[in-house]
């Protein structure tokens, strides 16, 4: 993966040096997951655009190098007005892989 594609997905311009580190972090972090997760030594080719989208999504919803995490609105109400929020990463528990294991199954070997 190049950092140089994700920031232009995410719309950073390329002179803007301030995120590399959170988004090499988001990047590394992916990679990670998918090897450890498909039981590989390698990214797969067919694998990359998932990757790309698996790093946006991790930058996105968890904000690595920022000291608060962003907010998701769980509830709301109308009658006297109530907003309810928790962390983005609440929000995602457990749901990072979930919207991935599809495209990830395909590549995922079964270790003895």
């Amino acid at each position: 993966m190049e950092l140089g594609k994700i920031k232009a997905l995410l719309g950073i311009p390329e002179a803007d040096t301030s995120q590399d580190i959170p988004l090499q972090f988001a990047m590394d972090d992916v990679r990670e997951t998918i090897l450890n997760y498909c039981n590989l030594d390698e990214l797969p080719e067919g694998l990359t655009c998932t990757a790309y989208r698996m790093t946006i999504d991790l930058y996105r919803y968890d904000r690595p190098g920022e000291l608060e995490a962003p907010l998701a609105v769980t509830s709301i109400s109308e009658g006297d007005t109530s907003t309810s929020f928790t962390s983005a990463g609440d929000a995602l528990a457990g749901g990072g892989l979930k919207d991935y294991q599809g495209q990830l199954n395909r590549y995922r070997r079964v270790r003895w």
